[in-house]
């Protein structure tokens, strides 16, 4: 039998095919998509060859921001300073029209899973749920057991798995990070905390609930949050980068959530940047973002009733607000630079090229003003220090209010909680340094939402999971220039505490209940005109009447809940924060003056029986 050698041509062109069935293989998870990318990097070397090498999967790092609005980072157009965060902006892709929650813990149990809130525990929060919802399905509070995250995919497909900061999806250990497919987290359970020492946040919490792998931990005497959230991210990739396995990093910082607090120096920088007051600031910021070509040139721009005016306020009390915000500014400057910190650590250890970033917001800015209120007014004035010179500092309890509230939600409509833009559309930016075939410094502008995070990461690293575990979709098109990945179509609806929204396509059909709105369905496109001031359902009755229908058969299949009577989502905050903190401490104020009492007559009736004997 003759055996033929193989020439030199023949060995290049085996070589070549290999590679691209490697290729095929490798981006099996991704639809055929036009624009779609190869979800890891093509310069892997050819498989049989005397050099051969699996194609390295990339690292991925999430950087979750707790109450960012859009354009709190610069380069969605604030003045705020965010180099590191503007950075991985110019290497990677912007998205435009990408929605999240109106809350934390729904956001990221969406970020966690790619399904929606309802079907897996967080059809509301602890804090803002009535006792009548308390234990009905899709109401736990938590993420309901059974739940599978992209920790535990990514955790048996070869990946080590790490979570630090806020969690706020359930204390108990099954729900803590290491119980949902994470390999060590240092998190807190809770919706936030002091960012100074470990002290809870005392409107609704006795103790900060922080946990590291599950048992309770101590931080340590030097610490600020997202200093030492890196800290520990940084500890743990180290500590795991022998395995060579890549990591999933879910990095959760408190910045900016209440009580606002930074570095003395971070809130020096902005200094007397605020003084004009949040009406200039509304202005300047929907100029920088459509400097930013992130909203249409011509975007139109409501003024929220809950604003007041700021010339209406003493000389004292515009001081007050103009600190509060600067101490705003320098928490979220601090943040961005534990991110460089972060990316300049990657970079030394050689992991930085193929690292995918994740960066975005939870929801909206907050606009909770913990001096309104007997209980708040009583409870902020107990516990903390409100002098206005202390505002942002250790032991304060600061927070931008409503009215600065509305000028960073520019130039939308709304703030945290709502479900209009303002409180719902977030910056989101995704960036890949190393990957060749990624545009760098792109905008995306089609509808994105948070359950997309999670099977576009899973694209990204080649990872399968079965078409119906998530809602989402892979966004990875939209990184290399498709329009959108969702069809127009396609109805998405989405329900927290009475606030209801159904996206479909360009248009978004949504209701608030006070104190957010009138309880009322209006209709938006939000592509011509996402500052919301335009209600269209006069004028397409049709479209209203369809999109109304669809939002009852979202909320018929994701066993909604109706809010009780004269519900409203800051009322209950404050009858919970009374049921939980202030009425058990009144219960024991009362249980130890009536022992006092007890003990007084007592000792009266045996002094009185003493003398009695004696006489």
């Amino acid at each position: 039998m003759r055996v033929q050698r193989s020439t030199s041509s023949d060995l290049r062109r085996g070589r070549k095919l290999l590679l691209a069935a490697s290729l095929l293989l490798a981006t099996a998870f991704t639809p055929a998509t036009p624009g779609a990318i190869p979800l890891l990097p093509a310069t892997a070397a050819v498989p049989g060859s005397a050099h051969t090498a699996a194609p390295a999967r990339p690292n991925i790092v999430i950087l979750l921001a707790d109450d960012w609005s859009f354009t709190d980072v610069g380069a969605f157009g604030g003045e705020i300073a965010t180099p590191n965060i503007d950075a991985l902006a110019a290497r990677g892709t912007r998205f435009a029209n990408f929605h999240v929650a109106g809350s934390c813990a729904p956001t990221r149990a969406m970020l966690q899973t790619g399904l929606p809130n309802h079907r897996i525990g967080l059809g509301n929060m602890p804090e803002t749920m009535p006792p009548a919802h308390q234990g009905k399905p899709g109401y736990a509070a938590e993420l309901d057991a059974g739940v599978v995250t992209i920790a535990d995919r990514l955790r048996a497909a070869g990946y080590r798995t790490y979570q630090t900061g806020k969690w706020h999806l359930g204390n108990r250990p099954a729900n803590l990070p290491t119980g949902k497919g994470y390999d060590h987290a240092f998190a807190l359970g809770q919706s936030g905390a002091d960012n100074f020492e470990q002290k809870a946040n005392l409107l609704l919490y006795e103790k900060a609930a922080w946990t590291e792998d599950g048992k309770p931990a101590t931080l340590p005497k030097n610490f600020y949050s997202s200093r030492f959230i890196v800290d520990k991210t940084i500890e743990y990739v180290d500590a795991g980068r022998a395995s060579g396995k890549p990591f999933l990093a879910s990095i959760n910082f408190l910045a900016n959530h209440i009580p606002v607090q930074a570095p003395d120096a971070d809130i020096a920088a902005y200094k007397g940047r605020y003084a004009a007051g949040w009406t200039a600031l509304r202005d300047s910021r929907r100029a920088g973002a459509i400097a930013k070509a992130m909203v249409p040139a011509d975007v139109a721009m409501v003024t929220m009733a809950t604003t007041g005016d700021w010339n209406a306020l003493s000389p004292a009390e515009k001081a007050q607000r103009a600190h509060a915000m600067a101490a705003y500014g320098g928490m979220a400057t601090a943040m961005d630079r534990e991110i460089g910190r972060l990316v300049t650590h990657l970079k030394a250890t050689g992991a930085y090229d193929n690292t995918v970033f994740v960066f975005l917001s939870d929801n909206g800015p907050e606009a909770i003003d913990p001096m309104v209120g007997a209980f708040n007014n009583w409870a902020v004035n107990h516990y903390y220090d409100t002098r206005p010179d202390q505002q942002g500092r250790p032991g304060s309890f600061t927070a931008v209010g409503t009215g600065f509230a509305s000028a960073l939600a520019a130039p939308f409509r709304g703030y945290k909680f709502s479900a209009s833009e303002g409180g719902v559309r977030v910056p989101l930016i995704i960036a890949w340094p190393g990957n060749a075939a990624l545009p760098q410094g792109g905008i995306a502008r089609g509808f994105a939402h948070v359950t997309d995070i999670a099977p576009t990461l899973l694209a990204l690293a080649g990872v399968t999971a079965p078409a119906s575990a998530m809602s989402g979709r892979d966004l990875s098109p939209m990184l290399t220039g498709a329009a959108a990945v969702h069809p127009a179509d396609e109805a998405i609806g989405y329900e927290l505490a009475g606030n209801a929204v159904l996206w479909k396509g360009d248009w978004k059909l949504v209701r608030n209940l006070p104190p957010y709105g009138d309880g009322r369905w209006a209709l938006y496109n939000i592509v011509a005109d996402p500052g919301e001031t335009r209600d269209l359902a006069a004028a397409e009755p049709a479209r209203f009447r369809a999109m109304q229908a669809d939002y009852a058969a979202y909320a018929a299949r994701d066993r909604v809940l109706a809010m009780p009577p004269g519900y409203t989502s800051m009322k209950q905050v404050e009858e919970n924060g009374k049921r939980d903190r202030l009425y058990p401490q009144l219960r024991a104020l009362g249980a130890w003056v009536a022992g006092g009492i007890g003990l007084v007559i007592g000792g009266v009736v045996a002094f009185r029986r003493r003398r009695r004997q004696r006489g």
